[in-house]
Parts: structure tokens; sequence; C-alpha cells
């Protein structure tokens, strides 16, 4: 966005549609009002926006659709406190603030040429969902080799995206999908375990290839082990850092890091760079 206008002054956007994905986790997608404001929007895979509730508050949340997209925006956002409750209670045709983006992206540019594994657990997905959307977009997809991806939740309802998950992304042409649940249930018939576990037993190889995770900080602590038995480098891997933002225009300093900022100099990180960060990451 460009101009004069308030940076921390959000567009007021409409929900047209509300995607139920699991019990706690929604899809909105929304609209600004704005025509002029609309037209402007240009976000990347991985970007951030902050979406405000009248009389209530707002918070940092991944811009889950792909940025080809340019009808709409979605994110998808777990209940768990006070604004994100607010959220899950509103319709279709409620008002909301918007104001972004935010935020560095995933390097899509480094990636072309290369093989792509996404790894993510849970909402954590979300982020991810935007890039896997982008990468097997048509006009994008003969730009990157083999995709694969690697998803696992505690249990079948916890899945998220499950139109895609299950019966979208593995239709694509050289896209293979593994998903996982944590423990075994009657309805489903697919993999179980955890993601670490799952991972090291798939075994995909490093050779020209950049993996790009998302999920829990456990998970990404024992994925990351995994990987590197594997052979991946760091420079070969991506994760997000989602730390609580309150402005994010790299002015609040909530989201400092070091001296990184995560709503300036992330939210995607290499672990190349993450391994530069303080003891505590």
């Amino acid at each position: 966005m460009s101009g004069e206008r308030n940076p921390l002054l959000p567009y007021r956007a409409t929900i047209q549609d509300i995607i139920p994905e699991t019990s706690d986790v929604k899809t909105f997608r929304i609209t600004l009002d704005n025509p002029r404001a609309a037209a402007g929007w240009r976000h990347e895979p991985g970007q951030l926006a902050m979406l405000s509730v009248f009389g209530v508050g707002e918070a940092m949340f991944s811009i889950s659709s792909t940025p080809t997209r340019r009808d709409f925006l979605e994110f998808s956002i777990k209940r768990m406190g006070r604004l994100t409750r607010a959220l899950h209670e509103m319709e279709a045709g409620g008002r909301i603030g918007v104001r972004g983006p935010y935020g560095n992206h995933f390097p899509y540019e480094k990636f072309q040429g290369k093989d792509l594994l996404f790894v993510g657990g849970g909402i954590g997905m979300a982020p991810l969902r935007s890039l896997i959307d982008f990468v097997l977009e048509a006009e994008n997809r003969h730009r990157y080799g083999r995709v694969e991806i690697l998803y696992g939740a505690r249990s079948y309802d916890d899945l998220c995206f499950k139109s895609r998950l299950l019966d979208g992304w593995h239709k694509e042409p050289n896209t293979v999908v593994y998903s996982t649940i944590d423990r075994a249930e009657a309805r489903w018939t697919g993999h179980v375990g955890f993601v670490p576990a799952y991972l090291e037993k798939v075994a995909p190889s490093p050779e020209n290839k950049c993996a790009v995770l998302c999920g829990p900080p456990v998970m990404i602590r024992f994925v990351l082990e995994v990987l590197k038995k594997l052979g991946f480098a760091d420079d070969q891997i991506y994760s997000t850092l989602e730390l609580r933002m309150k402005c994010g225009v790299g002015k609040c300093g909530r989201c400092n890091i070091g001296a990184k900022l995560v709503c300036l100099d992330g939210p995607v990180f290499s672990m190349a760079e993450i391994g530069k960060l303080p003891p505590e990451f």
C-alpha cells in the first residue's frame, strides 16, 4: 500500500464466507470494502496481516490464501483467546478491520528449479497453504520440481484443509501427500504416528530440495533433528516464527528476538538465520 494513510489504521472489510475446518479452526474469506484499497493490496506467500474485531481488539494472523487469488483474502484461525473467540462468533456479512500485509515471505524465487518438501502440524499448515497453492497454480507449477507435503494433526477431526489434503493436492502433477494422525481411529485408514517419526520413515532425499516447516515448537524441534539426520543443510530449511506482535511495523518491540523483529525481519527465517538468534530460540 502507498500514500499518506496512517499505517496503523485498518481498512474496513467484510466477511464473505466462513469455512469450518475443525471444531476450533475456521477459515475466514474476506474482501476489503474500499475498491481502491482492494485493487492496491499485494501480499506474498507467508506474509501476515493484522485483523481487528471492533470493540474487542486486534491480532496478527498468517494470510492463508495464495496471492494469485486477487478477489479475496483468507485467514485460517484457531479459537484460542478473547479475540479469536469473537471472530469465531461472527457470521458472513460481519465487518472487521484489516491492515498489512506485514513481514517477509517464503523465498519462492530461490526455490525455483528445486524440489520442495512441506512439513506442517496442526494449524501450522495455514501459512504453508499459501505457498503450496501458489506453487501448484498452473502458471507457476513449471518453475518447481517435485512437491512433497507431509502433514499431521492429533486426530482426524483436527486435520485442516481436508478437501485439499485428502482430495486435492495429491492430484496435481509430480506431487505427493503424506498425512498422519497421532493415534489410531476407526475411520482413519492412513498413517498413524507423530510427524517427525513419519518424516524419518518417508526419508525424503535432500538433493536439490528445500524444506519449509510450520507447526508446534516441539514438532519443529524434532523435525529439524530428522532433517539433519537425512542430510539437509541449514540453508535448505525454512520455518516461520510468529511471536505476539502488537504494531506490525517495528515500533513497539514486542516481537524482538535479539536484534531481529519478527514483524519486519520475519516471520520467515532460514535455519541458518535461526541458528544465529539468542539461545532461547
